[in-house]
């Protein structure tokens, strides 16, 4: 928390904030809150205590104490007999490497913080002009604010430049929202303007809700001289916002600093954590077991030995004061062993891992596939912890608007009245689709867009030759009814701004048959409504949001009506519609609502209703208490709304398209290809929903459709369980199944159950037939509260899953009990706010850069432009990141266990004495030079198949969803092979060397002849496994490899040399070892014996494994390969033989 405020003399503590109040311009008041000031910090570290801080953070891992534990016991003399430089280097170069990263990101936090802390601001003090840092803004000042600025903190609007007392901001820093809204202030502060003696002499008294994240709402009140003022989120600007197209504006600062909404959404991100880590870390407590048994099984047969044997000859060897008898000296043993043995849990293995992470992250990044051309879009990894999960995805969970669709919408067809408007005749389609169709004759309206499509005359002449009230009445109000703002340009063109393409398609449609927004002030819409100029006052705006469905003006027309037009999901409009309204205009608007979304496009009802003066009088005074009050005030607002959105008469319904993105349904059938099930969570009504599935590739005709509509927890009930039945019946193949959705609705709602049957019900049984299930907003609702585990046996027997009508927060409740109940690796894909929280509930969220602004990529790990790159994405970089994570984390346990147990064997010889085989240097460079490259580059670079190949065989995708390439069977037989590795090395080279001299005579049975040659084996097997396990071999692979192998050799002649004796001799007693070893034959014929013997068992069953026991994946991928030969064949064959008949023909006409 930043703050000079916050940290005061004798450290005052401060109270839970329940409710804010404070006084403009009296700094005495205010300061007896201790608010916080206006500072910042999301920098973690300080210079002083970085170092501290740090390690306390890297010691909250488990495993990295456990190593400082072993260097603390390699320290001790009596129990180590290693040197501690070979455990203090690779904890040095593990903590150092973190801590420099970490370090240099905090570097460019502490430049950030310092940059926006010290930007200058004007603020009112005293009838003059004090210019401030951002840091030292307090609330209750009085800032200005001026055109294209940042705001510095969150303020209540109070004056402004533009002639009608608007604002003009931009909110994308906050919900990624390009599109300008407007804000405007209270009539009794706009008058102040930008005089600065009035604004320093204001004292008006602010009474609002505590500090919080919520940046769609605030509930509040300004007392003025005595009278209250309700506030609310229009009077409001927030740190983070951008002022546009306004002069300057002021404003009372009300949150400054950490306790803005926009800092109150930037906690800390919770960090996700894979599959594949969660086994790695409990594989490492199993080795860690694994080492303590080894350790303890040393212990007793040291005690055996020095008790039957050591006890003998104590004349020669003599123990030690510290260990006067066996079992002491057993103890002292086991203490030693542990560090002996300690390299079976690697201190690199984290590092490693997130380097190779860090990487595949960046090829994702540069991945030129991946780029969205049009939006100049690349992809985006922002984490690098999830990237095998990509490999792993059993459920995907998507939302429609936007992400499968365009969110690119057209006016397409609507119904007035009754009668609908917008067909094309059968023979225009084909022209409609090129765009070669003629379009309605717009030449009257001097607004027209050349770019609007319309091809039904008929609605033209309703407007324009009957001039049909109903016609007129539904364009008039779509074009009042909506939040758009109006920019003009210098030649008179205007454009709207609106803040959703739905909105902004219908405002434009109104424009195009000659019903145009012109205008609009902070209490006026001006319309031209068929050239004459209309101007409304606007009373009230009941605005949208994802409880009501609905929005809604209230406005009093030029000649003195007071008219509520209202626009909404056809469930909310028509039920709220006069008792008068006629029954056939009713069943004729809900056939053709129906029609529209068979069609795939969206819907919304709109109705009017007039108002007499009296009872507006009354309801205004109500809905004035519900926005003045603090507690619980939008559910004030919205019972009061609920009073005046009653009884409406229906004027119609539109119909906006929005198209498939490119790619969307041969992206989705390669998926489900890839035995991925893939559900769509949507606003949208259940028609709509259900249509775009089938034309995604979703829902297929011959797919059983299951439809959950029931409006009680009973009716719920009921059809699950009948469902339930009739799933086990067609999986067993006795009874006749068919419950294709039924596109013919009837006209009222059906709230009895909701089994569907077609014509074909006579269909025969089927076994193992596929279903889908649509389940709609109000059942989904029951199904959360009561009947989770019944729906969850559902939906697994389904192969896809449509959910209509959710709520952002029912989305999120959906991925959340999939995600726990199935144990499944969950995707979340989606473009707006409403689906943010969905992307945080699953283990892999994915945000898509669309029309709906940056909230939802803000808050994924990982972004890019379109739907169809999710295929890519998953096939191909999912399944080669988990691939190389798991060849990884085998070789790597591999290769430390045929390490580590050379020590263990050579016990067997030293009285299990806790002497290394190995030289001290060797221990030390093992993991972090030695071997680590080859592995780290397979985890970087290795390709199973080509990408071609992942695309066009999904079922290669199926290893990562069974986890068949990293497992408890697999880690056995990797740790099974390094024991095997390590009793070959060792007896091998022992069997070699322990009775034999040299050509000239010399005894080569010393410990540092022994050490160099199993040394030598150990990391030459090793380096040929990493080959062997290589499929895809490139330049890089050759060099590393190979170099590696060259290093080692380099740097053990270097290690032994006589120079760095002579400089430190008790560091490097190996002197001379290394080349004295090197000249013996019988070195290199034992390496070539250990080599043979350690490899090619592994070989062999790495044979057996490929061609007899192939994995599904494997099959899948050779019967594509046969498919595709087989069909080259027969391609070559017809061309041959049309090239002999061709030569027969010649021939013959010869």
């Amino acid at each position: 928390m930043g703050g000079g405020a916050s940290i005061l003399p004798c450290f005052k503590s401060r109270p839970p904030e329940e409710q804010r109040e404070l006084k403009a311009n009296d700094d005495e008041f205010n300061s007896t809150f201790l608010y916080l000031d206006n500072s910042i910090k999301t920098s973690y570290y300080t210079w002083w205590n970085f170092i501290l801080k740090n390690l306390f953070e890297q010691f909250h891992r488990v495993v990295n104490i456990y190593f400082i534990f072993i260097l603390i016991l390699t320290c001790i003399p009596i129990l180590s007999s290693l040197s501690p430089v070979t455990t203090i280097l690779p904890i040095i170069f593990v903590l150092g490497i973190t801590a420099i990263k970490d370090g240099y990101d905090d570097v460019y936090r502490h430049k950030s913080d310092n940059f926006i802390n010290n930007r200058q601001i004007k603020v009112v003090k005293d009838g003059n002009w004090v210019e401030k840092n951002w840091k030292d803004v307090l609330a209750g000042e009085v800032v200005l604010v001026k055109n294209n600025d940042q705001l510095a903190a969150d303020i209540l609007l109070l004056s402004t430049s533009d002639n009608n007392n608007l604002v003009y901001i931009e909110t994308a820093e906050l919900d990624g929202e390009s599109n300008l809204k407007v804000r405007q202030p209270l009539p009794v502060t706009r008058d102040m303007g930008q005089d600065i003696q009035a604004l320093s002499a204001f004292n008006g008294k602010l009474t609002c809700e505590a500090p919080n994240n919520r940046l769609d709402r605030f509930s509040g009140n300004l007392e003025v001289e005595g009278e209250k003022y309700g506030l609310d989120n229009e009077k409001i600007l927030l740190r983070g916002c951008t002022l546009r197209n306004t002069d300057w504006c002021f404003g009372l600062v009300v949150f400054a600093g950490h306790e803005t909404k926009l800092m109150q959404n930037t906690g800390r991100r919770y960090l996700k954590r894979t599959s594949i880590e969660k086994l790695m870390n409990k594989l490492v407590w199993w080795i860690f077991g694994t080492l303590v048994l080894l350790s303890a099984i040393a212990a007793i047969f040291n005690s055996v030995f020095e008790a039957s044997i050591g006890d003998s000859f104590q004349v020669f060897l003599p123990w030690e004061a510290e260990a006067p008898n066996p079992n002491m000296a057993g103890f002292l043993v086991f203490w030693s062993f542990l560090i002996l043995l300690n390299t079976l849990v690697p201190i690199s293995l984290y590092v490693s891992v997130e380097m190779i992470r860090l990487v595949q992250s960046l090829l994702i990044n540069w991945d030129i596939n991946l780029y969205y051309a049009k939006k100049n879009l690349p992809a985006v990894a922002r984490t690098t912890t999830l990237n095998e999960e990509l490999g792993q995805v059993q459920y995907i969970f998507s939302d429609k608007t936007g992400t499968l669709t365009q969110n690119m919408m057209n006016f397409k067809k609507c119904t007035i009245n009754g009668m609908r408007y917008g067909d094309v005749d059968a023979d225009m389609l084909e022209a409609v689709e090129n765009d070669t169709a003629p379009t309605v004759d717009l030449s009257f309206n001097r607004y027209a867009e050349p770019s609007f499509r319309f091809y039904d005359s008929k609605l033209l002449d309703a407007i324009t030759k009957d001039k049909d009230e109903k016609a007129r009445l539904f364009f008039q109000a779509i074009s009042l009814c909506h939040t758009s703002l109006i920019e003009k340009s210098v030649d008179g063109s205007i454009q709207y701004r609106a803040q959703s393409p739905d909105e902004g398609a219908l405002v434009s449609a109104a424009r195009n048959f000659g019903f145009v927004f012109t205008g609009k002030t902070y209490d006026t819409l001006t319309i031209e409504a068929m050239g004459e100029e209309l101007t409304y006052k606007v009373l009230g705006v009941l605005e949208f949001d994802s409880d009501r469905k609905r929005m809604s003006v209230i406005l009093q027309s030029p000649d003195d009506k007071i008219i509520l037009f209202c626009k909404g999901a056809d469930s909310v409009i028509l039920e709220r519609l006069r008792t008068s309204e006629d029954p056939d205009i009713i069943n004729k608007t809900n056939i053709d609502l129906n029609n529209f979304a068979n069609s795939g496009l969206r819907t919304l009802c709109v109705a009017m209703k007039e108002i007499d003066k009296e009872t507006f009088k009354v309801w205004n005074e109500a809905f004035k208490k519900a926005n003045q009050s603090i507690e619980d005030k939008e559910g004030r607002l919205a019972a009061v709304s609920e009073e005046i959105e009653r009884d409406l008469e229906l004027l119609g319904a539109t119909a906006i398209e929005d198209k498939l993105q490119d790619g969307v349904p041969e992206t989705i059938k390669n998926l489900k290809k890839a035995d991925i099930k893939i559900w769509v969570l949507t606003g949208d009504k259940q028609e709509t929903a259900i249509n775009i599935g089938h034309s995604c590739n979703m829902l297929k005709e011959s797919m059983e459709k299951m439809i959950i509509k029931g409006y009680t927890t009973e009716e719920v009930k009921g059809e699950i369980e009948a469902y339930l039945s009739l799933c086990s019946e067609a999986a067993s193949g006795k009874g006749a199944v068919n419950l294709a959705y039924n596109g013919g609705m009837d006209s009222i709602p059906d709230r009895s159950s909701s089994i569907h049957s077609s014509s074909t019900s006579s269909a025969p049984p089927k076994s193992g037939a596929e279903f889908g299930l649509i389940v709609n907003g109000h059942s989904l609702f029951h199904v959360l509260e009561d009947h989770r585990e019944s729906f969850v046996e559902l939906s697994t027997q389904c192969s896809a899953v449509i959910c209509c009508r959710a709520t952002p927060l029912q989305k999120a409740k959906v991925v959340e009990l999939i995600k726990k109940s199935c144990s499944a690796v969950t995707l979340a894909i989606g473009d707006g706010a409403n689906d943010v929280s969905m992307i945080k509930a699953a283990h892999i969220g994915i945000g898509i850069s669309g029309e709906e602004g940056t909230q939802a990529v803000l808050s994924s790990d990982f972004s890019f432009g379109q739907f169809r790159f999710l295929e890519r994405l998953l096939l191909v970089h999912g399944k080669w990141s988990y691939n190389r994570i798991c060849k990884f984390l085998s070789y790597f346990f591999y290769k430390n266990f045929a390490f580590t147990l050379v020590h263990f064997w050579f016990a067997v010889y030293n009285g299990f004495s806790a002497q290394s085989v190995f030289d001290d240097w060797f221990v030390t460079l093992y993991n972090t030079i030695y071997t680590a490259i080859p592995i780290i580059l397979v985890g970087i670079l290795e390709k199973d198949v080509e990408e071609e190949l992942c695309i066009k065989v999904p079922k290669l995708y199926n290893p990562g969803q069974l986890n068949e390439y990293f497992n408890y069977k697999l880690l056995v037989l990797s740790l099974v092979k390094g024991v095997y590795v390590s009793l070959c090395v060792f007896f091998i080279s022992f069997g070699s060397f322990s009775y034999g001299q040299s050509l000239d005579g010399r005894d080569i049975t010393d410990l540092q002849t022994f050490a160099t040659v199993v040394q030598t084996s150990v990391i030459t097997i090793v380096t040929l496994q990493v080959a062997i396990e290589t499929s895809f071999w490139t330049a890089a692979s050759h060099y590393f490899y190979w170099g590696s192998l060259a290093i080692y050799f380099l740097a053990t002649l270097a290690l032994t040399s006589d120079g760095l004796f002579t400089l430190l001799p008790s560091s490097f007693p190996y002197v001379g070892a290394t080349v004295r070893t090197f000249n013996q034959p019988i070195f290199w014929l034992t390496i070539l014996l250990t080599i043979v013997a350690s490899l090619l068992p592994m070989i062999l069953l790495k044979l057996i494994w490929k061609f007899y026991l192939p994995t599904n994946a494997e099959k899948a991928l050779e019967a594509y390969i046969e498919g595709v030969a087989e069909q080259e064949d027969t391609t070559l064959l017809a061309s041959r033989s049309a090239s002999y008949r061709s030569t027969k023909y010649e021939n013959s006409a010869l």
